[in-house]
Parts: C-alpha cells; structure tokens; sequence
C-alpha cells in the first residue's frame, strides 16, 4: 500500500520545482505530471486539517485511529462513518490516518469493489492480526453505493475487530448504511467548511510550497469569487483556484525580476539565464496576479448539491414548505430553483403546493388551493422548461396570501378525539330511515329539514352528545376568514340555541 497515498507526500511540488507557471515547468518527460492542487495540498497531519475541529478534539476517536493516543489507554480503535458533503475532508482524513504507524492501511471504493474483495480483505486483515499484531485500517469509500449484501460482508471483520473500518459516504447513513454495520460504528458528521476556512485554505495554497508555491497572486475580489463558488467545499475550492491561475498564467506574460535589474553580479555570466527560468539559482520570480475576470473564466456557475434520494431532497423541500408558511416569497422561489435545476419532478413541486394552500392559507385565502390545484393541472400539460412559470406563479400566491391553519388544526383534533374513542353513537333523528324498520328505531324522528327554517338553519343537534358544544374550527381574523369567523360565530348559536 505505499503507492496509495503518494500523490499527498512525494508530489513534483513538494520542493517547489514544479509548481511555478507554466513556462518555468520542466521539459516534457523529466519529471511526472503534477497531481491536481487539490491533492498536492492534503494535510499531512490532524492539525493541518481545516475545519471539522468539533471531531479533532483530544482523545476523539479520529485521532485515536491517527495513532494519536495515551499508550496506556484501553479503549481499542472504533470504526466509523464519515458522512458529510463533498470536499469537507472525508478523504484526507483517510490519508492522515493512513500515516500512522502500527497498522496495516487498506483502500477500497464501493464503485468497483464487490464481496470478493471485501472477503479476501477480511482474510487478510485476520492474518496479518494473528501473525503480525498488527491492525488492519479499511477505508471504503462511497460505502452508500455498496448493496445490503455488500454492507454485510463487512459485519464480521467489524464486529470481531479484524478490521476498524473508517466508511465515508454523502449520503444519509440512515438511508443508506444497514442498521447493524451503523449500531456497530460511530457516525462522525462533517461540516461544510465556512467561509474563514475555505479562505485561509486558498491563501495557504497559493504560497505553500505543495501548492502554487507564490507563482501567482490572488486579488481580493478574485478570493472573494472563489471563496463564494465553493460553497463549503474544499476541494472544489482548490480546484477552482487552480482553474483561475492557469487562466492567468496563460494570458499574462510571466514578470521576472531579472538579475541585472536587481544588481545582482551573476548578470551576464554563463548559467544566468538558466538560473532565469527558474530553474535553479537565484533569479526570483513575479507573481502573476490573478483577477477576479480570471476567476470568473474559470469557474463562472457553483456547483449544485443535491441529492433526489437522500437527505437533501427532504431538507430542500422541508425549507420550501417553511418558506411558503413564513410568507417569505423570496426564499420560496430560490428553493423551487434549487429543485428544479437539480431535476427535481415539478409535479413533485406542485402536489407540495397544493398541500401548503390547504394546510397553511386554508380559508384565509381559499383561491390558493384553486391556484395550487390549476398549476398542478398545467405542469402535466405543459411540461418543463415552461412549467417553472406556472409554479412560480403559484409559490408567489401562497406565498404572500394571508395564512391560517385553522382547517388543519380543526381536522387533527376532530381525528385525535377518535382515536381516543369519544364521539361513540350518531344521534338518532341523523340515522338513516329509509329501509323498512328504521322508523320502529326511532331513526329519522324529530329531524328538522333545514330549508324549511328561517335563514336555512335549524336548530337541532348534529354531534354526538359527548361532543356537544366542541368547536374543532377556530377561525382566525386574518383575510378571508375574518368575515367567516363572524358567519360561524352566528350559525353556532343558531344551531346549539345560544
């Protein structure tokens, strides 16, 4: 396993040799081709890592697997599972931890390995325990792509301690990791890097040794840019800064200090211009700036994160919904975008529409669900691109409409009641009387037809008897239901005779 992580300790910059612009890059076939900044910039212990410190603090289970802990402790190296979003440092910490002494480190990713491999790990780590002493460290990379029978591949070397399996996955454990591979691991949730994280990641980058080694400047709108694209993602950071200083590089002549111009006596003597190119020698090198129109060539759109299965489908679409009921039309739009572009299903879009109209403007505004039912028409009609004009129109209705769930909370009251058994027996002048006997019953007697009263309202009974006098639906005073809470306020006096 020496190879695996080579790219992070032996790459062509870690010298600063080749990570100088692209005229100072050495002859084609002296030297490998770099690896992505990306990679060249992996941290080589846990204290380099940026972000994530509610995870590194002393005596964490990540720094026990980094080798990090008291000697004298008892507790045994844990597996875990790393979850969080793309470029928040699941990788690297593999990488780190894979420079610890003692153990045996061993990589696979669940895109092309299979039980076969998984089994012949296990062996392997069980003889290397027995004949070696020595700990077997798996990393499995993309651990949701493994299948259930897959997962419980791992279980045995798991849960015997053949192996401390570190998993990563971006996606919900809970959705997709088998509960006895979770109970058996601890689940260490990885945060998206903050602005001040990314930021200092990408100022390290560009005078680090391993990096760009000063070969170019950022101006501070160009940070701001890149800082702002990558959303919390390293990776995705670096990649983008590297993009930007390729871009400049390559339409900026490359400025350098010549000797001559410094006073520097080497000027004229043979080797001078070799040393010029910077190769060797003393000749220093401008950096080229990188502006933020460089930047902007680059990378000009963040990368979308979204995910139709998983978590973010339901917090994408919980936040709307929410939107929706703070009356922040705003938001709302933004996340109908957020959907849409990420493929969501528009009439997904629009059946949560319908539900917001009812359960949050009810009949405050009852033409909402009109409109949310008609826009659902009109997607099945129209399709997209053009139905995203209909769902906005409809999120902007619900969501400037005036609210009121008093519908919905009357509705779950009126349920919880018979759930719990009230309401027994229907009142015998409503019971049917139409089939012969029924009269004998004493069904239909004394029932009052409403339209033979005045105002068309009679007053009689309509609820059971344990349930006379409850009111289920309180309306509130906001838009339309401000006039229906007075029209219901006359008709329960009428009816009950108050």
């Amino acid at each position: 396993m020496d190879d695996l992580f080579s790219a992070a300790s032996d790459d062509d910059g870690a010298d600063g040799s080749a990570v100088r612009g692209a005229r100072g890059a050495r002859p084609s076939g002296s030297a490998r081709p770099r690896s992505p900044l990306a990679v060249r910039m992996r941290p080589r212990t846990l204290d380099e890592v940026v972000g994530q410190q509610h995870l590194l603090g002393r005596g964490a289970p990540l720094r026990t697997l980094a080798g990090e802990h008291d000697p004298g402790a008892h507790a045994a190296p844990s597996s875990v599972i790393l979850w969080g979003p793309p470029g928040t440092g699941k990788t690297t910490l593999a990488h780190v931890i894979a420079r610890g002494q003692g153990r045996t480190f061993v990589e696979l990713s669940a895109i092309t390995a299979g039980v076969k491999d998984v089994r012949r790990v296990m062996d392997e780590a069980l003889t290397t325990r027995d004949l070696y002493r020595q700990t077997t460290v798996l990393f499995l990379d993309e651990i949701h792509r493994f299948n259930k029978a897959q997962q419980d591949a791992l279980l045995p070397g798991v849960e015997n301690g053949w192996v401390v399996l570190i998993a990563a996955t971006t996606e919900n454990p809970s959705f997709s990791v088998v509960s006895p591979l979770l109970s058996r691991s601890l689940l260490q949730t990885l945060r998206p890097l903050d602005e001040a994280d990314v930021r200092g990641l990408l100022e390290r980058a560009v005078t680090d040794e391993r990096g760009l080694a000063g070969s170019v400047e950022l101006s501070e709108e160009a940070l701001e840019h890149l800082v702002r694209l990558a959303a919390g993602d390293a990776r995705r950071g670096l990649t983008a800064l590297e993009a930007a200083a390729g871009v400049a590089q390559s339409e900026q002549p490359e400025q350098r200090a010549r000797p001559e111009a410094q006073g520097d006596p080497s000027a004229g003597r043979p080797g001078a211009d070799e040393a010029d190119d910077g190769e060797d020698g003393d000749g220093s090198v401008l950096p080229v700036l990188v502006t933020l129109e460089h930047a902007e060539k680059a990378v000009d759109v963040a990368a979308l994160r979204y995910d139709r299965a998983g978590d973010q489908h339901y917090d994408v679409a919980s936040a709307f919904i929410k939107s929706l009921r703070g009356s922040d039309v705003d938001a709302a739009l933004h996340y109908v975008a957020k959907m849409l572009e990420a493929g969501e299903d528009p009439r997904f879009i629009a059946r949560r529409l319908m539900i917001s109209a009812a359960e949050d403007v009810g009949m405050a505004d009852p033409t909402a669900l009109q409109t949310a039912v008609a826009a659902a028409q009109a997607v099945q009609l129209v399709g997209m691109p053009e139905a995203r004009i209909i769902l906005a129109e409809a999120v902007v209705h619900i969501a400037t409409a005036p609210k009121s769930n008093a519908a919905y909370n009357g509705i779950n009251a009126a349920i919880a009641d018979v759930r719990a058994g009230r309401g027994q027996g229907i009142p015998a002048h409503l019971r049917d009387a139409h089939y012969p006997g029924a009269s004998q019953l004493g069904h239909g007697k004394g029932y009052v037809y409403s339209h033979d009263e005045p105002h068309g309202i009679a007053l009689q009974q309509y609820a059971p008897d344990d349930l006379v006098g409850l009111d289920y639906y309180e309306p509130t005073d906001r838009g339309v239901e401000r006039d229906i809470a007075s029209r219901v306020s006359k008709l329960r006096r009428i009816i009950r005779g108050k």
